[in-house]
């Protein structure tokens, strides 16, 4: 479980293939208080640490399922990836709930700047079954965006705008995003549940 503050932005070093398999090898400042077998969130992908090849280093791997879900294939050596480790149990929940299951991807269309502040619109496929199901946006509710916490404006059918504040952006990867930009969207929780419930409530 997340929360969705980002704690650094990694650097991929290495990524290798393994049948279906991507093994990602990142570089982080606190790689040295990471152990094998613990979670933490890449761009919003909970992933698994397997291994520590080198000082400084350490590698996780992404399965094909995952890889078809979100953007880490679409990653390459000196890319920077949004990390944070699992939420504590007695800590603050700054951001919102979020699992580290990544629904799908969207696109950026168009970013901003407002005031010192930068305005993102992302556009995403709208499957009405998953949407009945809770996978959309609200206006003023939480979403992750490549693994970062924000709160939904000008929420559309299929496609929401977020608001980056200037040390939001200087520390994730949303200064490399751009139109035509690939991220990672996970929809809140609460909302799946919600809906979830009303489904079973109506019948």
């Amino acid at each position: 479980m997340f929360s969705g503050i980002v704690e650094e932005a990694a650097t991929v070093v290495a990524l290798e293939r393994d049948g279906g398999n991507l093994h990602i090898t990142l570089r982080c400042s606190f790689t040295d208080e990471l152990k094998i077998d613990q979670s933490v969130s890449h761009n919003g992908v909970c992933l698994t640490v397997v291994a520590f090849p080198a000082p400084g280093c350490y590698t996780v791997t992404a399965i094909q399922e995952t890889l078809d879900r979100s953007n880490l294939g679409l990653l390459k050596v000196g890319d920077e990836v949004n990390l944070e480790r699992s939420m504590k149990v007695d800590g603050r929940l700054d951001g919102h709930i979020v699992q580290g299951h990544v629904d799908q991807t969207a696109t950026c269309t168009d970013v901003q700047t407002v005031d010192g502040s930068h305005y993102y619109t992302f556009h995403y496929d709208v499957n009405p079954e998953m949407a009945a199901k809770g996978y959309v946006t609200v206006e003023k509710g939480s979403v992750t965006v490549n693994g970062v916490s924000l709160t939904v404006c000008n929420s559309q059918r299929d496609s929401f705008q977020v608001a980056i504040i200037p040390y939001t952006y200087e520390h994730t990867n949303f200064h490399n995003i751009q139109p035509g930009t690939v991220v990672n969207i996970e929809f809140d929780i609460i909302g799946k549940y919600l809906s979830r419930m009303m489904e079973f409530v109506s019948k």
